[in-house]
């Protein structure tokens, strides 16, 4: 069945405040949560028509997708209520050492990211996206800490179906963000070896997760595997969520985003207020290449001057 043209970008800023924390993949450090950028405008809109190869999508690899994969044979019966639920605080991470998650955020800030999470849906829906990555142009800008307390929002929206996906797979951190331990190492999974009941887990009852439990240096090669894409379009399939985050490396970095960007429907670009700059912005969109839309910049501890807050 196919799919609406994917659109290029608008030009939205969504700040996003600092977190009181520092994660694993990037050092997020300040003193508070900030709430939004003052002229943000009200919508992510499409600017252009894609061409279309780049209209294919996760779901519609048909002709590499074998309709009843063999490799994981638990697959097809498994659903969304066969995934076991983990409650925060299995790993042990010390406090300390944690990303903040959305019950460590103040109201505002958490506001903050349930503006972009109304926004975000509303834009997949409309177009009928479901993979949205979470990326930056070099480590220390946030991207755990963007993409799990994005998924965290999206949670709170009762009857919903949401997965984050640690794909930042060279430097984990989404299970210390969450405070829940790894079932394994993500590639087991990927690659057909570990069963989708047996990886994935839940901790609630409208969000999963893809955690990964150790470091894995050959990413790129594995995001480009047709058993890696066998896999999460059979995850889809038995799960049906509406939004799935992949939070990946730094874009500038590593070319694990661009060996992904097939099967992306948007990208999402946090941007550090102390150390990102325009050109790397420029350079991060000049490589999306006009095959995924930049659905928006998440301004990552921005400057107090330039924040209003709503009381």
């Amino acid at each position: 069945m196919s799919k609406p043209p994917k659109w290029d970008a608008m030009k939205d800023n969504y700040p996003v405040a600092e977190s009181s924390k520092p994660s694993q993949d990037a050092a997020v450090q300040g003193k508070s949560m900030s709430a939004f950028l003052s002229g943000m405008r009200h919508g992510i809109r499409p600017r252009r028509i894609m061409n279309e190869q780049s209209q294919k999508r996760l779901l519609e690899l048909s002709a590499v997708v074998p309709e009843k994969p063999s490799f994981v044979k638990s697959a097809e019966d498994t659903r969304w209520q066969d995934l076991s639920i983990e409650a925060p605080g299995t790993r042990g991470t010390p406090t300390a050492t944690k990303t903040a998650i959305d019950s460590d955020l103040g109201r505002s800030d958490a506001h903050a990211f349930d503006v972009l999470r109304t926004r975000l849906r509303q834009t997949a829906q409309e177009h009928g996206w479901t993979n949205i990555a979470v990326t930056a142009p070099t480590t220390g800008c946030g991207t755990t800490f963007t993409a799990v307390n994005l998924a965290l929002s999206l949670s709170r929206i009762a009857g919903s179906r949401s997965i984050l996906m640690d794909f930042n797979m060279r430097n984990p951190g989404a299970a210390a963000a969450v405070d829940i331990q790894a079932r394994g190492p993500l590639q087991e999974f990927l690659g057909g070896r570990t069963a989708m009941a047996e990886h994935l887990v839940r901790c609630s009852d409208t969000l999963a997760l893809g955690l990964n439990s150790e470091p894995h240096e050959l990413a790129a090669e594995t995001l480009q595997n047709a058993t890696t894409i066998r896999t999460l379009q059979q995850m889809q399939s038995a799960l049906q969520p509406e939004i799935v985050i992949y939070d990946m490396p730094p874009m500038l970095a590593f070319d694990d985003v661009s060996a992904f960007l097939p099967h992306l429907d948007g990208v999402l670009l946090v941007s550090d207020g102390t150390q990102t700059t325009a050109l790397q912005l420029t350079e991060c969109e000049q490589m999306l290449g006009g095959q995924v839309p930049l659905l928006g910049v998440v301004l990552n501890r921005a400057r107090r001057s330039s924040i209003v807050r709503y009381t």
